[in-house]
């Protein structure tokens, strides 16, 4: 027979959205009575899990709202394989401060020096720290923010792409912007101008965003608020991904040399 004390609580854990606690009561109060814990003891450590808990379902969600195309992390960014890479800065970085000021985050470097690589394990530490994050590729943003803007919608689309604590922008100047996207781009930084953080990445230097933005006003004034209070990390070394082909055979050295 239950004991009618264990389904009230069952009931009252149910009614407080106390979950993990209701399915882990048997656990919880085993571990209780083989540690002969006081009462005080007992409660702190119910608490305690609850709330770590909570903290990693909220951290899940926020991991899948982010929209990340890939599972990045810090621990698998190999260093070795970037050593111009300033690791007190990224260390800085992962401490989440900027993020608290909202200072912006510039990842600069020739393609696949593992920028983005970076940009989500920083956004995914950000998001255990507590924050929100959101991932999207240059080109997408511009669209979305073009389509909103012909639909007489985009003060909403800035409002959405502003409300993230973290905002990264993967691969800007890729491919080269339009005037309108341009000026679509920079409404957008200055919606988030000292409010969230901006995390881009980009294979352009500053000096050519003039011309990747499709107008040198409009670049300066961009730059003018990016740069305000902002962390540059340059990257300057060879592609991974040509490393590896490198390695397993499948490019000549001298063919990467070329």
């Amino acid at each position: 027979m239950v004991d009618p004390r264990l389904e009230r609580l069952e009931r009252h854990l149910t009614r407080l959205k106390l979950v993990s606690t209701r399915e882990r009561l048997d656990t919880l109060l085993d571990r209780g009575a083989q540690n002969e814990m006081s009462f005080l003891d007992f409660l702190d450590l119910v608490i305690k899990e609850e709330i770590e808990s909570k903290d990693q379902k909220r951290a899940r969600m926020r991991i899948q709202m982010a929209k990340f195309p890939l599972d990045r992390r810090m621990e698998d960014y190999d260093f070795s394989l970037q050593p111009s890479l300033d690791r007190r800065l990224v260390a800085e970085l992962e401490t989440g401060r900027y993020v608290a000021n909202a200072t912006n985050v510039l990842l600069l470097g020739p393609p696949g020096v593992g920028k983005t690589h970076l940009a989500i394990a920083l956004a995914r530490k950000a998001i255990e720290q507590g924050y929100s994050a959101r991932f999207i590729h240059a080109a997408d943003l511009v669209y979305q923010l073009a389509a909103a803007s012909d639909h007489g919608a985009l003060d909403e689309a800035l409002r959405v792409f502003a409300r993230p604590h973290v905002l990264v922008v993967d691969e800007l100047g890729y491919l080269p912007m339009e005037r309108r996207s341009g000026h679509l781009f920079f409404h957008l930084v200055r919606k988030r101008y000292e409010k969230g953080s901006l995390m881009i990445t980009s294979n352009q230097p500053v000096g050519s965003w003039g011309e990747m933005l499709g107008d040198e006003v409009v670049a300066t004034a961009i730059l003018d608020r990016l740069l305000h209070h902002s962390h540059i990390v340059t990257i300057k070394g060879e592609s991974y991904r040509l490393k590896e082909k490198r390695r397993a055979g499948v490019v000549p050295a001298k063919e990467v040399a070329g």
